[in-house]
């Protein structure tokens, strides 16, 4: 039995077999070429299939996680298309006359290293995104397929470090926990495993890897980061005896399971789940989510080299409401801009595509596909109690432009003699500023606010959350907590209900302090929602 400690990157036990992550790894070699032009269109071509891969990452995540998780891959896409990065590369093969492969390599390791040698932890773990990336491109440029082996049955996966796109490639039903000698608790590996909610060690040293064979059996505390190989007998009925228990307080959770949403003082408030696909319902409702909250639309347009038709827009948003059994659900119209870009829709490039064509701007240019969407939500609407919401709004005349739509298209199928639910709620994102300040003139139009923290937090502190290097400035509250109150003050004196539904909605820290302002609803990834509930029940006002 040997004890190694490491860090736990993500609270859970886990005991099994083991499986040790072996991959392909292309050689680069260092050639002399003499078409530096050609050398440079292979990488042009290789960066272009790996943006699709990433894209193809994104996606898959965006559908059985978080938004936020997925973004992990939209920084990848940005630092991919870095102009540093990719000047560096175009520089080492001119006046080295080198092979692509090898100026990927290079140009990697030299931004891997500036990254490692920063004082930030966060920082640092930014070189295995790097070195993911700089994967991705050697990868493509030789042309190799399979970099992980596959395997058959649960496992405990040991590695020398994990990359985000191999913790992804991996199959998540016979993952039992992640262990690696190297990494961090602010990898993004280490996100994803907290994500998937399995158990995950980290930096645990290079005896790890020693000292194991493939279905060795190890355990792993992913709370104190310990990691036991080959366990005795005493010690391993000890481990099981903490898994009971931890099993003991996942119950004690469930046990919660059509309890009333309240404070102790009587304060009641609804747990509703963000989710990205009409499955995702599933979980919402094993997770005893009182609504959907935010029903992301988009990924049927991410899915598809094509605009779905109204057909498929319909059969999907049937299923969610259907699935709800009259719950209210409320889907938000198609948010595409900056980091999300359909296939279909080309958006003119931008430079700063934060603040530019994105979420009811895009619909507002692309009027045809805003219609065939709103089309195919009334006609959903007869099968359960929707409620329509747009992205992105600043001020009335957007909201008023959005409703004239609306309007529009029920006078089109009323026409058409196709029936809807004519007591559909239309809503307004607060995710900018200028909503949250000039919410006392929204209300009146609409008929409910949902808050998406993540946008709004980015807008007042000038803080692009994918930028790491002021990762810490995105973490201030405060003042997005004031626009919040606004909002929420705003919205009651007009007799409507607000809710959130960004990151911020699952912090418990910030649970009571919502409460308190006001707010009629919370929606978060269905794993919070029974975590909330007894954080609620537990609090008085």
């Amino acid at each position: 039995m040997l004890k190694l400690n490491g860090t736990g990157a993500s609270g859970a036990l886990a005991a099994g077999k083991v499986k040790i992550l072996h991959r392909y790894e292309p050689g680069v070699s260092h050639t002399i070429s003499e078409d530096t032009d050609a050398e440079l269109e292979r990488f042009e071509a290789a960066k272009k299939k790996t943006l699709l891969d990433i894209d193809a990452d994104y996606k898959k995540v965006l559908e059985n996680s978080d938004e936020e998780i997925a973004e992990i891959f939209g920084m990848h896409a940005l630092m991919t298309e870095d102009k540093e990065f990719n000047s560096h590369i175009k520089d080492v093969l001119y006046s080295m006359k080198t092979n692509a492969e090898y100026a990927v390599f290079i140009t990697g390791k030299k931004f891997a290293e500036r990254f490692s040698s920063m004082d930030d932890d966060y920082m640092q773990a930014r070189a295995a995104d790097v070195q993911d990336i700089v994967k991705r491109l050697i990868k493509n440029l030789t042309g190799s397929k399979n970099t992980i082996q596959e395997f058959s049955h649960k496992a405990i996966i040991a590695a020398d470090d994990l990359t985000p796109s191999e913790t992804v490639a991996l199959p998540k039903d016979k993952i039992l926990a992640f262990v690696t000698e190297n990494g961090s608790v602010n990898s993004h590996t280490a996100i994803l495993a907290r994500s998937m909610g399995i158990a995950a060690v980290v930096g645990v040293g290079n005896k790890f890897l020693e000292n194991l064979n493939d279905d060795d059996i190890i355990t792993v505390d992913g709370y104190s980061g310990e990691v036991v190989i080959s366990p005795d007998e005493e010690f391993l009925k000890e481990f099981n005896e903490k898994q009971q228990n931890e099993a003991i307080q996942k119950d004690l959770l469930y046990d919660l399971k059509g309890k009333e949403t309240i404070t102790l003082d009587g304060m009641g408030i609804k747990l509703f789940a963000n989710i990205g696909s009409a499955e995702d319902a599933d979980e919402a409702l094993k997770n005893d989510a009182e609504g959907i909250g935010l029903f992301r639309s988009e990924f049927l347009f991410l899915d598809s080299n094509n605009a779905p038709d109204e057909q498929k827009q319909f059969e999907a948003y049937k299923s969610v409401l259907e699935k709800m059994q009259g719950k209210k659900v409320i889907i938000r119209t198609l948010d595409i801009g900056a980091d999300k870009q359909p296939e279909f829709i080309k958006l003119t490039p931008e430079e700063n595509p934060a603040l530019g064509i994105r979420g009811i701007r895009a619909s507002f240019l692309h009027k045809d596909i805003f219609k065939i969407q709103l089309r195919a939500l009334y006609r959903a609407s007869v099968f359960g109690r929707l409620g329509i919401m747009f992205p992105m709004i600043t001020d009335e005349t957007e909201v008023t432009e959005a409703l004239d739509i609306c309007k529009e298209v029920r006078q089109e199928l009323l026409q058409e003699g196709i029936s809807f639910d004519e007591n559909t709620e239309h809503g307004i994102m607060i995710e900018t500023p200028a909503a949250a300040i000039m919410s006392d003139r929204l209300a009146p139009l609409v008929d409910f606010f949902s808050v998406g923290t993540n946008d709004l937090l980015q807008y007042t502190l000038a803080c692009d959350r994918q930028n790491s290097s002021i990762s810490h400035i995105y973490k201030r509250n405060e003042p997005v907590i004031r626009l919040i109150k606004t909002a929420a003050d705003n919205a009651h004196k007009n007799g409507k209900w607000i809710g959130i539904c960004g990151e911020l909605a699952a912090d418990t820290e910030l649970t009571k302090k919502f409460l308190e302002m006001g707010i009629d609803e919370l929606s978060a990834a269905p794993s919070y929602i029974l975590p909330l509930r007894k954080k609620i029940r537990n609090l008085s006002l």
